[in-house]
């Protein structure tokens, strides 16, 4: 297949080069649609109980869904003021889909007792379609916003989802305008000119149009959370100059052997190529995991997240290829250093570790370990505006709310379905559980007891009172329903179905590194140091974000818990991009291995010709996420920094020390394999002449 590619991408480049920039165009045109398409709706999981309430209700309710307004004013009782807000009242409560809109004035709760702040919450009709409900939403609060008051901020439902989308394009827009001049200015410095810098860049921004073509696909049959934007994004940008940048190093290394570009084209891509084929798919292998989840969220980020990463294996296999015979005859070869000189850095470091190996592990090990311990005392919950920055409409109705009236204000209450059958003593049994159940009938019989709770909408107290909720209904026929609910829910799927998960992604990564090195300790080897930077790296975002140390220093506050998406993304992400660098540096262990026999020197070869590359990719990843980190949204806060230090952490401690260390420990059973498992390798495994033996066979 790669020798296909490579005839291909050499024999018409610009025919490979005009597909692109139509990919190109299709990606920058019809894929940022997708901005348009986002969804806030995390925790819903098909089938769990709190779901399966919530669709009742949908069918059933005549009130739909709602958005709410706070008006703040030096007194809200001023004459001026309030003849304002009773006009607006009227007039919103005119507009078609609008269902209720309470008098502030008039109903308890909603003026402030400081007298400074009023709310206004607009209740729209149910089983509106989409466009109805768009036009209700944006008329409702266009006209609340004509109120001439010190603030008036308008947010919640189906408006919530729009403000955050917004700000996802807006933060995806300044992370690339702060990301590729840097990674330019490092790529400049890696390889020392303009037009081999640039190339990575071109593949670079395939992957950001790979990124919006394939959620914007995805949105079509799926919801795509706001979430997916970023994460997609930044991996898209990242991989793509990881692997732009391996083909790179290759192609310079290989024109000091060849003059003939299409030649050294050809190398790269049998060499590097599969190297980068591999990634693709152990990256992809890891967020396979994902799939296993029945959420609609963990799923669809699977999914467009694994596309993603397939477009850039294939651009970096197809379009940089014909890139290269274009132009690469203008790229120097890598400059010819003395033996001993190339990578001496490296070089020392995996003598060093393999000398101390013992000494090595017992301090890299333990160390890695302490960072991991946060870890092990996680929380996760949806979370409220608290995580979204200060400019944003929500966080500002969140932060007004929170100023003028009493805590819990405005929370989304655990909302119990009793449906027809239910006896009256539960029903009593279940409203006794607060003093501030109300309860309202809905046609057929139904009745819906909303329970306030204590606290933020999915703390503790909240899930509590979801829990007791079910333990009092017995077997009659009721549900629970709401922000609280779906979280217990989402919490028991993540229980139940985290080992399948690990199960299908470890036996994945498995047989990747099975057939690329034709060794059972190795991948072994690979997937527990990989665990420990990955424990390291999670464990890190929970001391600061959860427990609250140091999130100042990133524009971020102690939450007490990290939003239920990153802790899943950051494990099967990371994963995957720790297999990134291992391909890189195994790849570079098998030729030496391959052309000397000594497995001691493999180590060091290996490690001294890929240091370089996954340092400086490393380093790229790094300054990747730090920009999309810049946007202040807390939960892509909490998952640039696991990737950072993820990659970080496995690119330095557990690559440059653990694994020369380790593969020392090992020796000459590193590469070792039972012969059944042995005979598989050999006829399905990965198998290619190194380059020396290439040559030596063309010379014969």
């Amino acid at each position: 297949m790669l020798s296909a590619l490579a005839r291909t991408a050499t024999r018409r480049p610009l025919t490979v080069i005009l597909f692109w920039v139509l990919f190109l165009l299709l990606g920058f045109g019809l894929g940022t649609g997708v901005f348009a398409r986002l969804s806030d709706n995390v925790p819903e999981v098909p089938g769990t109980e709190s779901e399966r309430a919530a669709q009742y209700l949908d069918r059933t309710d005549p009130t739909g869904e709602s958005i709410t307004a706070v008006v703040e004013g030096v007194a809200v009782t001023d004459p001026g003021l309030r003849g304002q807000v009773e006009r607006a009242v009227t007039d919103v409560r005119a507009i078609a889909g609008v269902a209720a809109v309470p008098d502030p004035y008039t109903t308890r709760g909603l003026t402030a007792e400081d007298g400074r702040a009023l709310l206004i919450p607009v209740t729209l009709t149910g089983g509106l379609d989409d466009d109805a409900e768009e036009r209700a939403v944006d008329a409702a609060a266009d006209r609340i916003k004509e109120i001439d008051a010190l603030e008036v901020h308008v947010s919640g439902g189906p408006l919530l989802g729009t403000q955050i989308g917004e700000r996802a394009q807006e933060d995806v827009r300044n992370a690339e305008l702060i990301s590729l001049p840097v990674v330019l200015a490092l790529l400049l410095v890696v390889f020392g000119g303009l037009r081999a810098a640039g190339l990575p860049l071109v593949i670079a921004v395939s992957g950001i149009a790979g990124a919006f073509l394939a959620l914007f696909g995805f949105s079509q049959v799926t919801d795509i959370s706001v979430y997916a934007i970023q994460v997609t994004t930044m991996l898209g940008l990242g991989l793509a100059v990881d692997y732009a940048l391996l083909m790179l190093v290759r192609f310079r290394e290989e024109r000091r052997h060849t003059d003939d570009v299409v030649e050294a084209v050809h190398r790269t891509v049998g060499a590097a190529g599969r190297t980068v084929l591999f990634s693709g798919f152990t990256v992809a292998v890891s967020l396979t995991g994902l799939l296993v989840f029945p959420s609609v969220f963990l799923r669809s980020m699977g999914l467009a997240v694994a596309a993603v990463v397939v477009i850039d294996m294939l651009a970096a296999l197809t379009l940089l290829p014909a890139l290269l015979t274009r132009f690469g005859g203008r790229i120097p070869p890598a400059k010819t250093r003395a033996e001993g000189e190339e990578g001496r850095v490296f070089a020392r470091l995996a003598r060093f570790s393999a000398r101390h190996r013992v000494a090595v592990v017992a301090v890299v090990v333990p160390v890695l370990l302490v960072l991991a311990l946060p870890a092990a005392g996680m929380k996760i919950q949806i979370g409220d505006a608290t995580q979204l920055p200060t400019s944003t409409e929500a966080r500002q109705l969140y932060d007004t709310v929170d100023a003028h009236f009493p805590p819990g204000t405005g929370v989304s209450p655990v909302t119990v379905v009793l449906k027809p059958g239910t006896d009256t003593a539960t029903a009593d049994r279940i409203r006794a559980l607060s003093p501030t159940a109300q309860t309202r009938q809905l046609p057929g019989g139904t009745s819906i007891v909303e329970i306030q709770p204590s606290g933020i909408v999915d703390g503790k107290a909240a899930t509590d009172l979801v829990q007791r909720v079910r333990d009092v209904r017995g077997d009659t026929p009721v549900q629970v329903t709401g922000p609280a609910a779906r979280l217990v829910d989402f919490r028991a799927m993540l229980s139940d179905r985290a080992p399948w998960a690990a199960v299908t992604v470890l036996i994945g990564i498995f047989a990747l590194l099975f057939a690329f090195t034709g060794s059972v300790l190795i991948p072994l080897r690979t997937i527990l140091t990989t665990l420990l930077s990955l424990g390291a790296a999670l464990g890190a975002v929970v001391w600061v974000f959860q427990d609250g140390h140091l999130a100042g220093v990133l524009g971020a506050e102690g939450l007490g818990a990290l939003s239920l998406t990153a802790p899943p993304l950051i494990i099967a992400i990371a994963f995957g991009l720790a297999m990134d660098y291992e391909l890189f540096i195994l790849a570079r262990m098998r030729e030496a291995r391959r052309r000397t026999g000594d497995d001691q020197d493999a180590v060091v070869t290996g490690l001294r010709r890929s240091g370089r590359v996954v340092t400086c990719a490393a380093l790229l990843l790094a300054v990747v996420f730090g920009a999309f980190m810049t946007g202040g949204f807390s939960p892509i806060l909490q998952i640039g920094l696991g990737l950072t230090l993820a990659v970080l952490i496995d690119a330095t401690v557990v690559r440059m020390l653990l694994v020369p260390a380790t593969m020392a420990l090992l020796g000459r059973y590193a590469w070792w394999a039972p012969k059944p498992l042995r005979r598989v390798h050999d006829r399905f495994g990965l198998h290619e002449e190194a380059p020396e033996q290439r040559e030596l066979s063309r010379s014969n």
